[in-house]
Order: structure tokens, then C-alpha cells, then sequence
């Protein structure tokens, strides 16, 4: 199944608004219904295919076959960007503008190597697109005429090692099937984002993704032990040990590439035994204060859930942390601030965790409220990408950014980003609601996940770029980095560059040119072009 062209996921689980959120858009944002009919996939049509028929026929031979290179209009706009807010509102409108010209799919390293070899003899950039999951820009590069490198194809389990509690991982295996495959086999990878339904392995590792459960699985980059790269210079392999002394580790030059060095073709990942149970609760704090030296206190001292998040005063109002429940009477008689915690593992390890944990939270201020919001979290963890198009189908904007900071940078950085997204919207004549949670916590700082809601405006991609624009700005000035696990794409890649610093910069252009000369891989993005 393709997910929505012009929306997140499967078709079948968007669902409308409640009329209760629908009139408290209204009511308290100026929310203002739509007045135009949505286009409707037949209503577009992408520019005619300009690559040489020479240049597609070098691509079917190296993808065994024409059905597997696709210029068909529909698969086309279906590979067009991503889905950040901006992308689905310019492909609503019918903005085609980044469409790529071909989609080609591989089923091997062999065959992206090949690929990789036609796109150099014929100057043809290619953009690898796995879950099509980017919220950054990821796959918008800045070239006119380009190929989709979609990795569907590449799906399997290739090897698992029970001993050595390893497995590996073709890119293009999206994260349920590769947690249904480990399953069969008695674990499981605990890498649980938000785009968890959709995203895919190699989409994790170029993204350095991190899961609603890092606090006790760790980040993605975390559980990557080995990579295999494809680029258009040839192949390049890493991770032989656990462990390795033997110079700086490739992998991590290789995570967070987002496809400009080259193609993951495997991962080698890190991989638990099932767990036994899950738990999980609510605990409501006075204050997002008061709550975040409770989570740090868990994160530095221990022992740590599983699961360690924390909304601040606006959003446990709201009930974004339930997205289900969201607009309900149960989140408008909230009050303080709510925590979820949850554990995973065998019942003897959750019990003890669980007990002192609890006894920390309690000692920092903490208020047990039982399963019900726990569950309610779990169960809705998927839900706010939808919840974004039902909010954009009214008329709403929504959108979401987060980055991280050392703990005695969080306070600064929580109060100059919402002052930045307050102060740019409200100027706009769009004041907005500016919510956040603690989404990741380690032992020396945490994630800040920022949802900004407003009224959409005359133009809302226009009226979004100079918050955005703030935004960014307040996260370097305040000490946090420009993204935590959303990536660079081309939305940061400016304030990467200021974060990286010009010797560093200076760096990694030496990498591209050298694994690709021609600068045909996701030009633009992460990096500027020459």
C-alpha cells in the first residue's frame, strides 16, 4: 500500500475533526473554514519526462527490467518531497515543481551500484526515497531533473545472529515488517518513532532517527553496529566489531548523511529480546519546571523507563499528549503538567524499575494518575500525523519542530523558541498556539518537540517561513542544535552549517567529492551546492 499522495498514511484511518476542536480552532485561533474543493490526484498532471529514452533504457537494464522504472504520472507525484506541512500544502495546490522524473527501483547493492553508474555517465542526479517520510526537505533536492532511488524492493531480513543478538536489515523495510520479522525470531529492534508505521530502516539510520522509546532502547544511530554504502566511487563497508579502536568510525560519517555521500544498502543493527510486558502511566507534575527536574533526575540517576516524556502546561490543556482524546472534556479539566512513563522487559526487571522510579517521581513532586493516560498515549502514538491533515482540511496550520540542548540549556531554549513562533505569527495577524514536550532525555540534556497551531492565512507557506525563520534562529542562539532526530534536509541545512562551523563544512564537502565527484547525490541537501 502507497500512502496518501497529498496526506500522511493509510487512507483508511484519516478521520475529520470533532466538531468540539473544529469550534475551538474557530473560537480561540480565528480558525476559517476552507473555501476551495481539494484537488483530487486527477486534478494534477507533473511536466512531461525530459531524461533521454537512452538514459531510462540504461536504467531498466540495471534494475533488471522497464516495470521496474516507473515515469508514470501517478508514481511520480506519489515521490514528489515529502511530508512536512509545506510540502503537503504546495502538492494541494497542485505545486509540482520538484516532481522527479523517473522513480527506479533496485533490489540489490549490486543494482544501485548500477544505477548509481548510469546516473554518473549521464549527469543524472538521484534522490534515495525509502517510507517518503521526511518533514525537513529531505527529498526536495535543488536540481530541476532527477530520478527517485525508491528502495522498496530491498526489503528483507538478510541474517540474524541470536548469539551475538545482531540482525541485518535491508534499507528499504519498513519499520513494522522489520519488527514482524525480528518477532519471529523472539526480538525485537525497540526503534518506535512516530513515523513508525510508514518510515523504513535506511530512512532511520540517514536520518539518525530516535524512537518514542530511546530512554530505554537508545536512538537509532545507537543500535547501528555496521553499514553498507552504495555510492557512484563504489561500495564502502563498515562495522566488523562491536567495538574498534581502528581509527574514527565510518558509521557515524555515514548516519545523518540523508543520502548526499551515498545509498545505505544494509544495516547491521543492535537487536533485544521481546519483552515480557509493557506498562504503561500517567503522572501529572505543577509545573513543566517542576516535571523536568524530575525527568532529569530519572535520566542522570536512574532507573530509567522505558518510555520518559513530559508535556508542558499547554499541551496537557490541549490533550495533544492523547491524541485521541484530543478536544475532549477529560484534557479541558486537565491541569499541570503530564508525564508518560512506561517499561519494557520481563516482569520481574519492570516491577523493580517501575516501583523505584515511581518513589523518585513522587520525591520530586510527581502525582500518580494511573494507567488510563499511560494506554491512552500508547494507543494514540501514531495518531497526530493525521491528526495535522484533519487540521489542515479546516482550514487549521500545524506543524511541528524540535531540537535538543544540554539540561542547563533546556529552560532558555524552551522560552526563546515559543517567544520566537508567539511574537513571527502573531505579527502575521495569526496568533498561535505553541505547544512542547520532552520527547528524548540522556543523561546530560533532552529533546524539545515544539506543535505550533494557527490560522492558515492568505498564503500559509509564505506565512510559515519567517516563523520557521525565527524559530531556527532562537534554537542556535538559546544552545540547541538544529534538529535532534527530524534531520537536516534543506528546511535546516543553513543552520547546519553555522552549527558545523566552515572547517567542518569544509570537511565534508572533501567526503562528497570524493565518494561523489559529480555532485549527483540529493544535491542541495545537507550540504549547499557548489
Amino acid at each position: 500500500m502507497d500512502m496518501l499522495w497529498n496526506g500522511w498514511g493509510d487512507p483508511a484511518k484519516a478521520a475529520p475533526l470533532p466538531g468540539t476542536v473544529t469550534a475551538l480552532l474557530r473560537d480561540l485561533l480565528g480558525v476559517k473554514p476552507r473555501t476551495t474543493a481539494a484537488l483530487t490526484l486527477d486534478d494534477i498532471s507533473p511536466p512531461a519526462v525530459t531524461v533521454a529514452p537512452a538514459a531510462l533504457e540504461a536504467l531498466a537494464e540495471a534494475v533488471g527490467g522497464e516495470e521496474h522504472v516507473r515515469t508514470d504520472e501517478e508514481s511520480r507525484v506519489r515521490h514528489t518531497r515529502g511530508k512536512s506541512t509545506p510540502d503537503l500544502l504546495r502538492i494541494r495546490a497542485g505545486d509540482l515543481s520538484d516532481v522527479p522524473q523517473a522513480v527506479v527501483l533496485p533490489a540489490s547493492h549490486d543494482e544501485v551500484l548500477a544505477v548509481l553508474r548510469v546516473c554518473a555517465a549521464h549527469r543524472l542526479p538521484a534522490v534515495p526515497f525509502g517510507g517518503g517520510t521526511s518533514v525537513v526537505g529531505g527529498l526536495a533536492p535543488q536540481r530541476s531533473a532527477f530520478i527517485a532511488l525508491d528502495l522498496r524492493r530491498m526489503d528483507g531480513l538478510l541474517d540474524l545472529d541470536p548469539v551475538s543478538r545482531t540482525a541485518v536489515l535491508q534499507p528499504g523495510l519498513r519499520a513494522p515488517e522489520a519488527e514482524a520479522l525480528l518477532a519471529g525470531h523472539g526480538f525485537t529492534l525497540g526503534h518506535f518513532p512516530q513515523s513508525f508505521e510508514w518510515a523504513t530502516i535506511g530512512g532511520f539510520a540517514a536520518a539518525r532517527s530516535s524512537g518514542q522509546a530511546s530512554a530505554g532502547y537508545g536512538r537509532f544511530d545507537e543500535m547501528v553496529l555496521g553499514l553498507t554504502l552504495a555510492t557512484p566511487e563504489g561500495t564502502v563497508e563498515t562495522g566488523r566489531a562491536p567495538r574498534s579502536a581502528a581509527g574514527p568510525d565510518l558509521r557515524q560519517l555515514i548516519l545523518g548523511s540523508e543520502g548526499a555521500f551515498g545509498v545505505i544498502t544494509s544495516v547491521t543493527v543492535r537487536i533485544r529480546p521481546l519483552p515480557q510486558v509493557r506498562v504503561y502511566e500517567g503522572w501529572r507534575f505543577a509545573s513543566f519546571e517542576e516535571g523536568a527536574a524530575a525527568l532529569r533526575r530519572l535520566a542522570q540517576d536512574g532507573p530509567r523507563p522505558t518510555v520518559l516524556r513530559l508535556s508542558d502546561e499547554t499541551e496537557t490543556l490541549i490533550g495533544l499528549a492523547q491524541p485521541d482524546a484530543i478536544g475532549g472534556d477529560l484534557a479541558r479539566a486537565d491541569a499541570g503538567c503530564l508525564a508518560i512513563t512506561g517499561y519494557e522487559g520481563t516482569a520481574e526487571d519492570t516491577a523493580l524499575r517501575r516501583e523505584q522510579a515511581s518513589a523518585v517521581l513522587t520525591a520530586c513532586g510527581g502525582t500518580p494518575v494511573g494507567a488510563a493516560p499511560g494506554e491512552r498515549w500508547a494507543h494514540g502514538r501514531y495518531s497526530a500525523p493525521y491528526l495535522r491533515d484533519a487540521l489542515l482540511d479546516v482550514g487549521a496550520f500545524a506543524e511541528t519542530l524540535e531540537t535538543a540542548a544540554f539540561w542547563s540549556r533546556v529552560p532558555e531554549l524552551y522560552s526563546a523558541v515559543r517567544t520566537a513562533l508567539t511574537e513571527t505569527l502573531t505579527q502575521a495577524g495569526t496568533p498561535p498556539l505553541v505547544m512542547c514536550h520532552i520527547s528524548h532525555v540522556y543523561e546530560n540534556g533532552a529533546s524539545l518537540y515544539f506543535t505550533v497551531v494557527s490560522a492558515q492565512g492568505e498564503d500559509p507557506v509564505a506565512h510559515w517561513a519567517p516563523a520557521k525563520h525565527a524559530a531556527n534562529e532562537a534554537v542556535l542562539a538559546a544552545g540547541g542544535t538544529i534538529s535532534h532526530h527530524h534531520g537536516v534536509g534543506t528546511d535546516h541545512r543553513d543552520w547546519y552549517v553555522r552549527e558545523a562551523g566552515p572547517l567542518g563544512v569544509s570537511a565534508l564537502r572533501a567526503v562528497k567529492r570524493r565518494l561523489d565527484p559529480d555532485g549527483l547525490l540529493n544535491p542541495g541537501v545537507l550540504l549547499p551546492t557548489d
